[in-house]
């Protein structure tokens, strides 16, 4: 029998190790891999094979950090993402359906999610195309968020330039600039110029006959 493959990204680790146990009680499920973190959860999906990702909505205390771990590997490849929550918000919930997820499962009732697997493995959900449109959607928006002052800043970011020159092409105070790019970082969704540079690469939305 061909078992279900199941990435879970949590970070309890005995959560991850009850939810394993459980899991591969199941004769069809095999937990292949598990993050503690969403950076951690992009790095594994980039190299591992699974067929249903269970994501936990909140990761590190970060309330949202789970669906912006959704939205970054939906950008490597489609995936079929149930989400973990013991949150009980509505907004929140909605965000990780536009964030790609195709059911969402409250902790408490783990129970469901055998159920909740199998139909995700076999069958796209009924908005799943949709949905992913809209994730789209909202990493675009997030750029064109980006004022020119800061588009400028992120140009130069992307180009190799250092804080100090990047202070004496634009004639920027230091304080100024920092103000800057914690705003673009805010607006992309990331938490470093890096990944801000890498993430824009990856998505191919930002190309430069488009800033002209």
């Amino acid at each position: 029998m061909d078992h279900i493959r199941l990435m879970i990204v949590e970070d309890d680790p005995d959560w991850i190790k009850a939810m394993t146990l459980f899991l591969n009680n199941e004769a069809d499920m095999l937990v292949v891999g598990a993050a503690k973190s969403r950076e951690e959860a992009v790095r594994l999906a980039e190299t591992l094979e699974f067929d249903v990702l269970l994501m936990d909505i909140q990761l590190s205390g970060n309330r949202l950090d789970g669906i912006d771990a959704a939205l970054d590997i939906h950008e490597l490849r489609p995936v079929k993402i149930i989400m973990l929550t013991s949150l009980n918000d509505e907004a929140v919930i909605a965000q990780a359906f536009t964030a790609g997820a195709i059911n969402y499962i409250e902790k408490t009732n783990y129970r469901q999610l055998p159920q909740a697997i199998r139909t995700a493995h076999r069958h796209a959900g009924p908005m799943e195309v949709l949905l992913k449109e809209l994730a789209r959607l909202k990493r675009e928006e997030q750029l064109q968020a980006l004022t020119p002052a800061e588009r400028e800043v992120y140009e130069l970011i992307e180009a190799g330039y250092t804080q100090t020159q990047i202070e004496q092409k634009l004639f920027k105070a230091e304080s100024t600039l920092k103000n800057q790019v914690n705003k673009m970082l805010k607006k992309l969704g990331v938490r470093s110029s890096k990944e801000a540079v890498e993430k824009v690469k990856r998505k191919g939305l930002w190309r430069r006959d488009e800033r002209d």
